[in-house]
């Protein structure tokens, strides 16, 4: 996000989670030099969120340390070593991995010690998301203990779909193109009833 005024009005509906893009190439990035009035905006009761693909663990830090950035969320070929780091630096450590049918998940066994949260998207040509969904099934394969994200494509009409999963690491669900009304712009509305549902439903994730 990157829009003050959207920024107040997601708030509102106190969300976890706010992310934060670094990366230059996406369409949602925050830019060279962003405002910095849309980080302090965030209230304490919402985390913030950094989003980083490939970026020098230096860089890493320094952003989130200058922006009072709570996490770092790593979308590239990042290694333990490299999570750790960061983590090592009092950062909160999500790392992405791309999803589809043929998704190793023994793949994870390393980082499982040095990531607080793992974030399932669905695997596309290039990092990020694809604004489509993954098939979740392949999720029971998943047996570690570390919570993860469910990202992917997720809309308004998913709410119910995603409290069925019933998998017990399911601890949030990452929501972005889905809810937007143009890249970095959601539509308050939808996100409101969105967090709504998924925390009355019953079955609370």
């Amino acid at each position: 996000m990157r829009d003050p005024k959207n920024i107040d009005a997601v708030c509102a509906s106190k969300p976890d989670y706010v992310g934060f893009i670094f990366y230059p190439k996406s369409s949602r990035f925050v830019g060279e030099d962003p405002d910095t009035t849309i980080f302090s905006r965030v209230p304490d009761t919402t985390q913030k969120v950094g989003v980083f693909v490939n970026e020098t663990m230096d860089t890493v830090v320094a952003i989130c340390k200058k922006h009072n950035l709570q996490v770092a969320q790593l979308h590239g070929k990042e290694s333990p070593e490299y999570c750790l780091q960061v983590k090592q630096a009092g950062l909160t450590v999500f790392k992405a991995f791309s999803v589809d049918d043929d998704f190793d998940f023994h793949q994870l066994e390393k980082y499982a010690k040095v990531v607080d949260y793992f974030l399932f998207d669905t695997k596309g040509k290039l990092p990020g998301g694809t604004g489509e969904k993954f098939n979740w099934q392949v999720l029971q394969q998943y047996q570690l203990d570390n919570p993860f994200f469910l990202s992917g494509g997720i809309r308004l009409k998913d709410s119910a779909d995603v409290k069925a999963l019933a998998i017990r690491q399911l601890f949030a669900a990452d929501i972005n193109s889905g809810f937007e009304i143009e890249p970095a712009l959601k539509d308050p509305q939808q996100v409101a009833t969105f967090i709504h549902q998924i925390r009355n439903l019953k079955n609370t994730i």
